[in-house]
């Protein structure tokens, strides 16, 4: 579901598959200790896997916004793929991204 590749203080969480219910659920508790543990100045979060997103996934990403902005830190979305990046743009979630969503 999960890769990371942390380099310090910047990481990269590769997200593979749908991001429904259950999978934000368990993406949510793997990131979440990662992140509480090193506390990036940057996440990245790479959907170049993923296929569908529903609003558990903005859920997600929302979440580990607020986690990393308690470190000081931010959050970059790459390798969108359209329909992906529509529903972060509707959601109105891109607005909160410093770096918007790079497809």
């Amino acid at each position: 579901m999960i890769k990371l590749y942390n380099d310090g203080k910047r990481m990269t969480a590769a997200l593979y598959g749908d991001i429904d219910h259950h999978a934000a659920r368990i993406m949510r508790q793997e990131l979440d200790e990662v992140i509480a543990h090193s506390c990036p100045e940057q996440l990245i979060l790479d959907f170049e896997n993923v296929g569908f997103m529903d609003s558990s996934g903005i859920g997600l990403i929302l979440g580990r916004l607020k986690a990393v902005r308690a470190c000081g830190g931010d959050i970059i979305i790459k390798n969108a793929h359209p329909n992906i990046a529509a529903v972060i743009r509707i959601s109105g979630l891109s607005a909160l991204l410093t770096e918007g969503v790079k497809a």
